[in-house]
Parts: C-alpha cells; sequence; structure tokens
C-alpha cells in the first residue's frame, strides 16, 4: 500500500474574509471522462474578534450570517467542533464543497475548484460528508446536511459537475454515512445509512431499500458488518459500494470509544447485500503516518469515495478532520486480508 497527502487545508482560500480555513477533508472520489473528480468538504470557522463572545457562522437566506454567543450565557464550549445551550446546539464551522480534478489522481488545483454552498433551511449549519454514485446517466450525491434541526441526509445530482441539482431530504435527523449502491438489485436501488442513537442501541450500518431514489424503506440492521478485532462503538458506510464479479466492495469505518477510525472492508453477496460474505481479518487502513496521526481529531481516517482502474483500488480519504490523503493498493491485497463472515 502507498499512502500520500495530497491536499493540505492550508491550499484552500476562504470564501469570505471573516472566515478561515480548518480543515479540507472527507472527499467523494469518482472518474468523469479522463479526470478523477472530488468533491471535498471544506470547513470554515469565523475568525474571532469578539472578547466576551465565540463567533459562529451559519447559512442565512441572504448569504454568510455570524452570531455571537455570549461566554457568560450557559453555553457548553467543550466540544471544538459543537456548541451546546439549553435548548440549541451550533457547530463552531460551517462546511461547503470544493469540486477539483485531476488527470492523474494525484494533483489537485484548488484555485480552479467549484464550490457548492449550503442553502435553505436544512442547511443552515453547512453540508458535509458527499458520496457519488453514477447510475442512468447522471452522478448521485448523498451528503450530510446539518442545522436546528438535526443531522439528515439529503441528495443532489449533476451530469457534469457544474450544475448541481437539489433533491431534497432523503433521511431525517438523525441520521448519515449513507451510500447508494451503483446497481439495481432485485428491481430496487439499495443504500446503506447509520441512524445516529442517542440512548439505546447500537451505532450501527442499516440497509435501505427505494423504487426512486428518494424514498427510502425496508430498513434492516447489518450487525454482520460488525467486527471483533478492534474496539468498535460505531460503524458507517464509507465509499459507495464497488460492483465486482464476487460480489460489492464496501469500504467502510470503525471508530473506538477515543475517537481514533480504521477503515475495513467487506464483501456484499450480488443478489441479497444485506449478506456479508467475507470481511477484513484486520483494519485496511488505520493512522500510521504522521500526517495521519496529528491534527484536528487525532488518527482519524475517513473515506467517501474509492475508485477501482483494474486490479488498483484507490482509496480517497480524510485526515484528522483537516487534510485529503489517498491509498494505492490492489485488489488482490484487500481480498487477502478478509475472511469468510
Amino acid at each position: 500500500m502507498i499512502k500520500r497527502k495530497i491536499i493540505d487545508h492550508k491550499m484552500i482560500a476562504p470564501t469570505d474574509g471573516r472566515l478561515e480555513v480548518i480543515g479540507a477533508f472527507n472527499p467523494a472520489a469518482v472518474r468523469f471522462g479522463d479526470e478523477t473528480v472530488l468533491i471535498i468538504r471544506v470547513a470554515e470557522k469565523a475568525v474571532q474578534t469578539e472578547k466576551d463572545a465565540f463567533i459562529v457562522p451559519i447559512a442565512g437566506d441572504n448569504g454568510l450570517e455570524l452570531i455571537k454567543l455570549s461566554l457568560n450565557a450557559g453555553y457548553d464550549f467543550s466540544d471544538p467542533r459543537v456548541v451546546k445551550g439549553k435548548n440549541e446546539f451550533y457547530l463552531t464551522s460551517l462546511s461547503h464543497f470544493l469540486v477539483v480534478r485531476s488527470k492523474n489522481g494525484f494533483d489537485f488545483d484548488p484555485d480552479s475548484a467549484l464550490c457548492v454552498m449550503p442553502e435553505g433551511e436544512y442547511e443552515r449549519y453547512g453540508i458535509e460528508d458527499p458520496r457519488i454514485t453514477f447510475i442512468d446517466g447522471a452522478y448521485y450525491i448523498t451528503y450530510t446536511a446539518v442545522s436546528a434541526h438535526g443531522i439528515h441526509v439529503a441528495l443532489m445530482k449533476t451530469t457534469d459537475f457544474i450544475e448541481f441539482e437539489r433533491l431534497g431530504n432523503v433521511l431525517p435527523a438523525d441520521n448519515k454515512d449513507c451510500v447508494i449502491f451503483p446497481e439495481k438489485v432485485g428491481g430496487s436501488y439499495y443504500a446503506m445509512h447509520r441512524p445516529s442513537l442517542e440512548q439505546y442501541g447500537r451505532l450501527d450500518i442499516w440497509t435501505a431499500k427505494s423504487d426512486n431514489l428518494i424514498c427510502w424503506g425496508d430498513h434492516k440492521v447489518m450487525t454482520d458488518a460488525r467486527v471483533d478485532f478492534i474496539d468498535s462503538e460505531r460503524l458507517g458506510a464509507g465509499a459507495p459500494p464497488i460492483a465486482t464479479e464476487d460480489g460489492f466492495l464496501e469500504i467502510y469505518h470503525s471508530a473506538d470509544h477515543s475517537g481514533k477510525y480504521e477503515l475495513i472492508a467487506m464483501l456484499l453477496d450480488k443478489d441479497d447485500p444485506m449478506k456479508v460474505l467475507k470481511k477484513s481479518k484486520k483494519a485496511l487502513l488505520n493512522a500510521t503516518d504522521d500526517f495521519e496521526k496529528e491534527g484536528f481529531m487525532k488518527n482519524a481516517v475517513f473515506t467517501c469515495g474509492a475508485i477501482v482502474s483494474g486490479d488498483t483500488l484507490d482509496i480517497y480519504y480524510g485526515v484528522c478532520d483537516e487534510n485529503v490523503a489517498v491509498a494505492r493498493l490492489s485488489l488482490g491485497e484487500v481480498r487477502d486480508n478478509m475472511e469468510e463472515a
């Protein structure tokens, strides 16, 4: 396996002079013509100019709005990502998407990128962690939309990565890590998602079915996706499943109680995506290099996109909620690390 950091968040200019870029990470990835296209989540934080208040950015009806939260009003600032009040919460940063292209899959120029900004009531606090699936001539992008109403899954589509059509909310709060399978199974579209339970149950991957990519039902939990070689507090789908001769290959993540992430793989039955045929015997990818260990969220490796070319698998992933890296390995390496479920 070859791993390489390819985009540093310091390469990216803020969208507004009142903001600073604190992260460019968790990219979706796809081949489009002769190019590799990434849709990167870019997080921006307000420049703090107040002595007695913390400033949070949100996407207002008329553009960027800055909200001042008094340091003496009882807010909980203990989490660097979230500010919590008695009956409210805010994110400390506002995320948007940046579309970048490359001929070789390694060298990207953020200066020529296209921005997709959050819009509307359900995206006030930003849009996060996109995934791309090509279906019937269009590229469908699932993503996490965040607002005071919670964290939910929304959908947009494009045919050129220039114009994007929003298709609305497809899974209500609180839910995230949604990926759509690249082809129908038994006449239905399939997706994986991860409900974010607050009190009871475990944070597992679930599947769902749809006739139109908008309305999803028949939700079922994939308990077989769990692994026992690591302390796994929560699981989530990573890259959209890849169709292979043996079944659907899914690269997904597991995180422990300390927030350490690892990427693992599973092979799903091509006729029944709920059925796990094989899964990794040990972590497929974890934080071993210095650029993966230190940052805003230490030891975090998180994928939203992978591309197969012949026997080569390129996993594009975010590191430490700050930067973008790619891991190149062979499908043989993935298979050798799998065992019967």
